[in-house]
């Protein structure tokens, strides 16, 4: 069965909250919210308010940048989360890539195997005390939170297979010199040898692109352009959704077929897409 999570930021009031209720209605298995200090929203806030107008929607950050925030206050955010939503929480979290998210909190940004080392002792830190040790309150409603581990890391993805309930795969790789944008890795091989280091854990492929048209051929052309890939990789690659709604249902189906995935991460322009895509397929 494939599964829909959306990612979205919150606007307005009004807005936010019509979101988090049209993505549960829709379908969506869960409602993320990136982890940008600075540059977004702060996650647990705008997902606990998700959570008063919600009954069934999963609610985690996608991912919290575990590079800028101490494992304890990670635990504690998380664990309100899961009692206000009664037990929908998921900790999500990555190695944080971006130079100014350090900087704006006064520390400089390790090298890859720092950040990973770091983003890996997090982990380990804020799931004990999630699971009881030194966090006295408050105490989740789930017995263990789900953890989704964001990346694309080789030692990270490894990690992960050991001990994360999900892993979320972006097809994004070394951070470029603008500190904001990545080298992709979409090709098959590049895909293959990803989903390898999972060892079976679920995957979620965040999906770059989401476009339901009459024409994927051109949709794919110019997002190719659009991103110094090549075509025939984006056609083939789960980042990246384009056609009419029944081209999109058969390239999940070769999804499954060639690579297991099942779960995909979409952004907020994609909710009436997906809704629609869930309502008929």
């Amino acid at each position: 069965m494939v599964t829909f999570a959306l990612q979205a930021l919150p606007d307005t009031a009004a807005g936010w909250l019509d979101t988090a209720r049209r993505a549960e209605e829709a379908g969506f298995e869960s409602l993320y919210v990136a982890d940008h200090p600075g540059s977004c929203a702060a996650p647990f806030v705008a997902l606990a308010a998700a959570a008063a107008v919600t009954s069934r929607i999963r609610l985690g950050s996608y991912v919290t940048n575990a590079g800028v925030r101490e494992p304890m206050l990670i635990a504690v955010d998380v664990a309100t989360l899961d009692v206000v939503s009664d037990g929908r929480a998921v900790l999500g979290l990555g190695a944080g890539h971006t130079p100014a998210e350090w900087a704006a909190v006064g520390r400089v940004r390790p090298a890859v195997r720092g950040r990973i080392d770091h983003c890996i002792a997090v982990a380990e830190a804020a799931t004990r005390m999630l699971a009881g040790e030194g966090l006295e309150r408050p105490r989740p409603v789930q017995e263990k939170v789900p953890l989704l581990i964001g990346g694309g890391n080789t030692r990270l993805l490894r990690w992960a297979a050991s001990h994360a309930d999900l892993i979320g795969l972006s097809g994004l790789g070394r951070t470029l010199d603008d500190g904001h944008s990545h080298e992709t890795r979409w090709r098959r091989e590049q895909v293959d040898a990803q989903v390898e280091l999972c060892g079976g854990i679920p995957v979620e492929a965040l999906v770059q692109r989401f476009e339901v048209t009459d024409d994927a051929g051109a949709a794919y052309s110019a997002y190719a352009k659009e991103v110094d890939a090549d075509e025939d990789d984006l056609i083939a690659c789960p980042y990246v959704l384009a056609g009419t709604l029944d081209e999109i249902a058969a390239k999940l189906r070769d999804l499954e077929s060639r690579w297991g995935i099942t779960r995909f991460a979409v952004r907020r322009p994609a909710l009436d897409g997906v809704a629609e895509l869930l309502r008929t397929h």
